[in-house]
């Protein structure tokens, strides 16, 4: 199994607001999903586009998530960064089972089952220890993406 593009880098926030004021006006970014809660995971989120570089067609995508409550697994991550920052990156899988499988055939550690995240798709985590200090999220895509 080989992981599919880079699909987003989360970036845990305080404050959506301020956050996609920033990532518009110093970034360029455009708001490509507003805002919308996803209660199960305890959370706000919202996707920002930043401008494709020439030629490309496509900006990257940043995913911006701001916690719905004290017990948000991103309550957490701000305590101990206050101004937020980079939460995790995502990357794309065809079939999120085989990857699941294939992770912890390696002996890493996946957080839970997998569930729907916010692009409505299937996706899970690995612990930042297996991948060199960085939690990652593998979500499924569809296979015509």
């Amino acid at each position: 199994m080989k992981l599919g593009r880079l699909n987003h880098v989360g970036v845990a926030t305080p404050s959506i607001e301020n956050a996609i004021a920033f990532y518009r006006d110093v970034m360029g970014a455009e708001v490509i999903r507003a805002p919308f809660d996803l209660p199960k995971q305890g959370v706000k989120v919202c996707f920002v586009e930043t401008p494709p570089s020439t030629g490309s067609g496509q900006g990257t995508q940043i995913e911006l998530i701001e916690p719905l409550g004290e017990s948000s697994p991103i309550h957490g991550f701000l305590a101990k960064n206050p101004a937020g920052g980079q939460h995790h990156v995502c990357y794309e899988v065809p079939d999120i089972h085989e990857a699941k499988a294939w992770f912890e055939g390696r002996g890493c550690k996946v957080l839970g089952e997998p569930r729907i995240g916010a692009h409505g798709t299937p996706i899970f985590f690995v612990h930042p220890k297996d991948m060199g200090g960085v939690l990652t999220e593998i979500m499924e895509t569809p296979r015509n993406h």
